[in-house]
């Protein structure tokens, strides 16, 4: 499993295309930083509502419940070992969704790899002097079957075990901004937080919400960035994980920051990218992340045997990308 690297949505390519040829839609666009990352909202409103503050609540609640990098946080008072601490409804569903995506993917998906992320320095420590007697050790606390939930309270096999939903609440968080904006009557929208994804309707210009993929290309600054694909989609969500922005390389070893919870390092295939588009930002989410630790075949396999899935994967064929896709994907690529 992995931190996520942030998808790059073209959001010129959204804007440039979206020319405001009916007079009674008016969208609105936001943005900000939340999380740790960034957002990009834009939604069609013809009475001009600015809900701009609601959503700054949404983010608010979430980030008190599931952020990492809030002391103050529901996760983090568990990952301290606290007593008496009730997780809210919203780190609930995140958490027994997670429990259903570890048990469908094997494990791949797994909310307790944080140890291991944070010892290749992939996380928010420092990395340490990596040995087969560390990653040992670390193992021992890694594990989905290691939590569980029981009457509102989580529980541990061991004190040490610690949650890390970030590669799964940023799709959350998405999803239930979805949820305000469909009980407000919105229908027309486009919400990105970090690089998750969720449209609905068409855009400015009437048409499907464009977005591009990345190449992948190996640029850890991103500075140059082209695309592989654009995407044209409608109800959906989509989420983008890949291998080719964090890492690093040491006695001429390259070390990508997707940690396989099976085995305590670095996956070695030649998977570049996966891009999943699921009904919920959640699952997206989710399911990127897990298909970059599965692997090219087995992660191809899965989503054509999910009909809720699609997945378009890029992965290196002898030093050449090379693109490998569900049958779905071919309704939603227009050229």
């Amino acid at each position: 499993m992995m931190i996520r690297p942030v998808f790059i949505v073209l959001f010129p390519l959204l804007f440039l295309y979206s020319c405001n040829t009916r007079h009674e839609r008016l969208f609105i666009y936001l943005n900000g930083f939340t999380q740790g990352t960034s957002y990009h909202i834009t939604y069609n409103s013809p009475d001009s509502i600015d809900y701009h503050p609601h959503i700054k609540e949404i983010f608010e609640v979430i980030d008190l419940s599931m952020s990492i990098y809030n002391p103050e946080s529901i996760i983090s008072a568990i990952n301290r070992g606290e007593d008496d601490v009730e997780p809210d409804d919203y780190f609930i569903e995140v958490f027994r969704r997670a429990m259903e995506i570890s048990e469908m993917t094997r494990g791949a998906f797994d909310i307790t790899v944080g140890p291991l992320v944070n010892a290749w320095g992939f996380g928010f420590t420092e990395r340490e002097n990596i040995t087969p007697e560390l990653i040992d050790s670390l193992r021992q606390l890694v594990g989905w079957e290691k939590v569980r939930l029981e009457n509102r309270t989580i529980m541990k096999d061991q004190p040490g075990v610690i949650l890390d939903m970030n590669a799964i609440a940023k799709g959350y968080t998405v999803d239930v901004v979805a949820d305000f904006f469909d009980n407000e009557g919105v229908t027309d929208y486009m919400i990105e937080v970090g690089g998750e994804i969720r449209v609905k309707g068409l855009n400015r210009n009437n048409q499907l919400w464009r977005i591009g993929v990345d190449k992948p290309v190996d640029d850890p600054a991103a500075v140059s960035r082209e695309l592989q694909e654009v995407l044209h989609l409608t109800g959906a969500a989509l989420a983008t994980s890949g291998n080719y922005r964090r890492f690093y390389i040491e006695d001429g070893q390259r070390f990508a920051h997707t940690i396989d919870p099976s085995t305590g390092y670095p996956v070695q295939h030649n998977l570049l990218s996966a891009t999943v588009i699921a009904p919920t930002a959640m699952d997206a989410d989710a399911f990127a992340t897990a298909f970059m630790v599965m692997g090219l075949e087995e992660s191809l396999e899965f989503a054509e045997s999910n009909p809720d899935l699609e997945a378009y994967f890029i992965y290196d064929q002898n030093g050449v990308s090379a693109v490998a896709q569900t049958p779905g994907i071919n309704h939603i690529i227009k050229r």
